[in-house]
């Protein structure tokens, strides 16, 4: 056979022209991988935020990974980029927002800085991108020390540059019908020759509105998703993209383990979204529901072949997808995902020790990413580290059988014990959202808890007022539990509520008719009758959609939300360990 190549070495070359289409053809590639590297939900999460990734399959134990922290983050993209030559980073938007103190005491900075250094790409705005206002959002983009907020900017950062990373906003849209900010961004890859474009589409939920102080997006409308989505195509492909990559802050769930592409019992708000998308779209890189999955969206809809991805919550877990781009018809031809935990140390939870789990990667912290935590971290410590009281055990955020959450409570005590004086307004009862308590509280051996716990608890920095509703009025936002826009009957938004004021609850009955039985210290309350109640500035301006709030007359402001919590545990603690308010005060079924 050897001497038969030797006699006849054109018809062997021949035969490889005539399948590259010409000797032109030769040398290129069929096809080039193009990497798409996605997270979400960051959240501000510089430090380890504590939490584990079950890594196992959902018929397996569970087996939890510890997970998170920027510095691992950092160095799980870098190892992902030096194995893929062609990649891109990406996120699906709150990046920060509801941040832990290292982070929000600083205004998001050094989440902003943390994120150039792993050098970030596109992001989506996310409904917390918005919770300072949109303003204090181009600062953050564009650099600078103007003052839009009651913190004070360019503490340690002076001045401070901004995002080298360009946020997308395709829906966030101005008076003159311009976005916020650019629409759309395109990344060009080229190899022997041949040049692939990747187009990115940033958007966040229509519903952001009700999720953030009305303040802080007046003068803007959020568009509709998938509409925006699908004019937005044509555009980027005369600019040269081939592959078309949407970022959007909304999400699902899945029953599907972490790295099953099924998308077995996909729901949520993204599914109707992703119905109606072009045909067009290649991947979809989501959040906003905290979720982990990695789904085959074709096995759900086979009209519609694109990957839907979501990387969990606070850089815990980085999603990679590989685009196989065919480089004749410069399309998509194969996808593929999967999940890389940023495991980089133990830690001490609720239920004990979470250990390294040695079968997977155990990363190493990137250095520079870990100086400019620990700069920060410094200049946040004293004020982290003061002690504010003891409690007898663990507050978590678990809610019970009807909503409840032992921390929901507490935070709703607070907020009437610092607004029931005459001179803070005279509450009498008090709510508060179960959205804005955003971490457990975990006492140190001795029961300790420091401040910078509590404003992990409550990072958003909201102010308490006092109102007077009629308690008709409090009959019908808590009616709006379960139907008001996203506040749904299969998730109900459900309020905490302070001491001495309780209801019942039937969720069979019709909207409207669900909330029974209210009673403040006994005492029914009355349709007629004015009461005082106090609640944090988010759910003052209707937040979360509960508009009832807006009708609120005689309104009184108070001080900072994680403030009236420090006082509140300290004072409970003056002679021992606060006990924990375990008794329901919502029954029913």
């Amino acid at each position: 056979m050897a001497s038969l190549g030797a006699r006849r070495p054109g018809l062997a070359l021949s035969a490889v022209l005539a399948a590259c289409g010409g000797t032109g053809e030769l040398a290129r590639p069929r096809t080039m991988d193009i990497t798409v590297l996605g997270f979400n939900d960051l959240h501000g999460n510089l430090a380890p935020p504590g939490l584990a990734v079950n890594a196992a399959a959902p018929d397996e134990a569970p087996v939890p990974v510890p997970a998170g922290g920027a510095a691992y983050l950092a160095t799980l993209v870098a190892q992902q980029r030096a194995a893929h030559p062609h990649s891109v980073l990406v996120a699906a938007g709150d990046l920060i927002g509801a941040s832990p103190m290292v982070s929000s005491l600083f205004l998001d900075e050094p989440t902003i800085e943390a994120l150039n250094l792993m050098r970030l790409d596109f992001a989506a705005t996310g409904n917390h991108e918005y919770d300072q206002g949109w303003h204090e959002l181009l600062r953050l983009q564009h650099g600078g020390c103007e003052r839009f907020t009651t913190r004070v900017p360019c503490q340690l950062s002076q001045p401070f540059a901004g995002a080298r990373f360009q946020y997308l906003a395709a829906n966030t849209v101005r008076a003159d019908g311009q976005p916020l900010l650019p629409a759309t961004g395109i990344r060009f890859f080229e190899q022997d020759g041949v040049r692939i474009g990747v187009g990115f589409i940033g958007l966040t939920l229509k519903n952001t509105p009700h999720m953030v102080r009305p303040s802080g997006v007046a003068g803007l409308s959020f568009a509709d998703e998938a509409a925006t989505v699908n004019a937005q195509i044509a555009p980027l492909r005369a600019q040269g993209a081939d592959v078309i990559v949407v970022l959007i802050h909304e999400g699902g769930r899945a029953r599907s383990g972490l790295q099953d592409a099924s998308c077995s019992g996909l729901s949520g708000d993204i599914v109707p979204i992703l119905d109606r998308l072009s045909d067009q779209v290649d991947l979809v890189v989501s959040g906003h529901t905290h979720r982990a999955y990695v789904c085959d969206y074709a096995r759900v809809n086979p009209a519609k072949p694109f990957w839907l991805t979501s990387a969990g919550l606070y850089g815990t877990l980085l999603t990679e997808v590989q685009l196989t781009v065919d480089v004749r018809t410069r399309r998509v031809v194969r996808r593929a995902a999967r999940q890389h935990i940023a495991q980089g140390q133990a830690f001490t939870g609720p239920r004990g020790a979470v250990p390294l789990q040695p079968a997977w990667p155990v990363l190493a912290p990137d250095p520079a990413v870990a100086a400019l935590v620990a700069r920060y971290e410094a200049a946040a410590a004293p004020l982290a580290a003061a002690p504010v009281g003891r409690l007898a055990a663990p507050a978590t955020r678990q809610p019970g059988a009807h909503g409840e959450s032992v921390l929901g409570r507490i935070v709703a005590d607070a907020i009437l014990a610092a607004t029931q004086g005459p001179a803070a307004g005279g509450a009498q009862l008090a709510f508060m959202n179960p959205g804005g308590v955003r971490a457990d509280l975990v006492p140190a051996a001795d029961g300790r808890v420091t401040y910078g716990q509590l404003y992990a608890v409550q990072p958003f920095g909201n102010t308490l007022m006092t109102l007077t509703l009629s308690g008709a009025q409090i009959r019908q936002l808590l009616e709006q539990q379960f139907d008001s826009g996203t506040n749904t009957v299969a998730s109900p938004r459900i309020l905490q509520v302070s001491q001495g004021f309780d209801y019942a609850v039937d969720r069979t009955a019709p909207a409207g008719q669900r909330i029974r039985a209210m009673r403040l210290h006994g005492q029914p309350i009355e349709p007629q009758r004015a009461y005082r109640v106090g609640v944090q500035s988010y759910l003052g301006a209707g937040g979360d959609n509960f508009s009832v709030f807006t009708q609120g007359r005689d309104n009184v402001g108070g001080g900072l939300d994680v403030d009236a919590l420090a006082d509140y545990i300290s004072a409970q603690s003056a002679n021992g360990p606060m006990a924990l308010p375990l008794a329901e005060r919502i029954l029913g079924r």
